[in-house]
């Protein structure tokens, strides 16, 4: 699989319910992992997108178990559509969703109420909600990280 096809995989299966502004989100949350400058996304990933997307436990879709079940929605299982890959093009282009811009975390709290703080070590502050994802910016604590 291509680092693209991969990348549009991870965008239908972590944001597709959640429309374009949501899909570009998350795109827009992996790009800024790719090129973040500093701490571990830099030290794990290296500018690589296929390292940011497969480093352990940070998206949902690349577990094929979820709290001891089976987890049926993951990227292995759910092949990318047409406007899964146009999303994972226009991010891999260097667009950016300025609603999200310096984001490196996303997650869904199943609530309406987003959380100040994610994740739990204090590395990101809350900085926007689109659809019924709560989105995260870097705090000074994530650069050391």
């Amino acid at each position: 699989m291509t680092d693209r096809e991969l990348f549009a995989r991870l965008i239908r299966c972590e944001a597709e319910g959640e429309g374009e502004a949501g899909m570009k989100a998350v795109a827009t949350v992996v790009m800024n992992r790719v090129h973040v400058s500093g701490g571990e996304y830099l030290r794990t990933g290296q500018g690589n997108l296929r390292r940011v997307i497969e480093q352990p436990y940070q998206f949902t879709c690349f577990l094929t178990e979820v709290y001891g079940q089976v987890n049926p929605q993951n990227v292995y299982n759910i092949p990318a559509e047409q406007i899964h890959f146009e999303v994972a093009d226009w991010a891999l282009s260097g667009n950016i969703l300025p609603d999200v811009a310096p984001c490196l975390w996303y997650y869904n709290p199943f609530s309406p109420v987003c959380e100040d703080i994610f994740p739990r070590n204090g590395s990101g502050s809350y900085f926007n909600r689109i659809a019924q994802h709560c989105f995260y910016e870097p705090t000074p604590l994530y650069y050391q990280t």
